[in-house]
């Protein structure tokens, strides 16, 4: 059991290494005729790609995606369909200091313990690199969704950097994609921009809270106990590398409210049931409302950073290490596109579930 494989019958394994010749995903599931090529998927791509600006990793990769099986003439054909994105900028050098030592806050450690060997270049399968292939995976889930179902989108967007939050009374969707953050929050942006780049330059890093809300999901997806829909949104976000917490719709919060504060009331508009509220995040009984889908998840400091940090050799030796290379400051910023391409996946998945048990809803509301 290797376990580099999620998903139910949209099925993805990631497989490649940070510094290895290539990465990318196997999708098996994939439904016939969804029209799909690779420029569709580079889209996404391009989105989570390293070096776009002086906030990320100044590693230069085309992150360009190759579709080799599964696509013929502009649609999938239901086998498997084998993703492909070459490594170019690949500087292992950096990483030769590490080679007997484990980098604080990092996997080393962990990963020598469990299988007695680590690939120190970057990190290998624990390095962030390997979000590429997700988010290749989730783009193909996107076509098949965009294929199946009117009207469904999926946005992530950071809401928290360190202890600094949006305003969302300033909330602009338009906002999204003006910033090198994925704001919604132009105000907000202008301030993150001169706090991470003291940061980045006393050697630091700081953590993130993005939040991704797939719309237009109708109800219905979803299982009771074992197959919840937010059991599987919550452990395809904990699975992105850094991710240390998610919480559906209210979270945490919902501790502070009372019943009365918590329920989300019902009442029939024009087109159907609607909802006073959205506390549950769109999920009740791990079945979609057919409200917004909102999930959060907190990401976690990066830990290489060029400030020294107590740690150990293999040996055993205690050592003062800096960790080289080149690193984001605030790993958040390339986390939102990944977190909606697993957010994708997931809905995917249980799109299929749901057709492939139940057909459509067997529940009407007689009005």
């Amino acid at each position: 059991m290797s376990m580099n494989s999620f998903g139910h019958l949209f099925r993805v394994t990631t497989w490649g290494e940070s510094h290895g010749p290539a990465l990318g995903a196997t999708v098996d599931g994939c439904p016939p005729n969804v029209p799909v090529d690779a420029a569709m998927l580079q889209h996404w791509l391009d989105k989570r790609k390293p070096g776009q600006n002086k906030y990320t990793t100044q590693r230069q990769e085309p992150d360009a995606v190759e579709i080799l099986s599964g696509v013929f003439e502009g649609k999938t054909t239901g086998t498997p369909v084998q993703l492909m994105i070459r490594n170019q900028d690949q500087r292992s050098k950096d990483y030769g200091e590490i080679a007997r030592s484990f980098r604080p806050g990092h996997a080393d450690y962990t990963y020598f313990t469990k299988y007695g060997n680590r690939d120190y270049r970057g990190g290998g399968r624990s390095s962030a690199r390997e979000t590429a292939a997700r988010v290749a995976a989730g783009g193909l889930a996107r076509a098949a969704i965009d294929a199946l179902l009117d009207g469904v989108t999926i946005k992530g967007y950071m809401v928290q950097m360190g202890d600094r939050k949006i305003d969302r009374s300033r909330f602009d969707p338009a906002e999204i994609e003006r910033n090198p953050f994925w704001v919604p929050d132009a105000q907000a942006a202008a301030e993150w921009a001169g706090y991470l780049d003291g940061l980045r330059k006393d050697h630091n890093s700081v953590g993130a809270i993005i939040e991704v809300v797939a719309s237009g999901v109708p109800a219905g997806l979803g299982a009771p106990v074992y197959a919840k829909l937010d059991t599987d949104i919550a452990a395809a976000m904990m699975s992105i590398n850094a991710v240390k917490a998610v919480e559906i719709g209210a979270g945490m919060g919902a501790a502070m409210l009372t019943g009365v504060e918590n329920a989300d009331e019902m009442r029939m508009g024009p087109d159907g049931v609607e909802f006073g509220s959205n506390h549950a995040g769109g999920i009740l009984g791990g079945i979609s409302t057919g409200q917004d889908i909102i999930c959060r998840f907190a990401v976690k400091p990066t830990s290489s950073i060029l400030t020294p940090r107590k740690s150990i050799t293999k040996e055993g030796r205690e050592i003062e290490l800096i960790t080289k290379g080149r690193h984001d400051p605030c790993v958040g910023i390339r986390a939102v596109p990944v977190g909606e391409a697993m957010m994708a996946c997931v809905i995917l998945d249980h799109l299929l579930l749901h057709r492939g048990q139940i057909g459509s809803n067997q529940g009407i509301i007689d009005v």
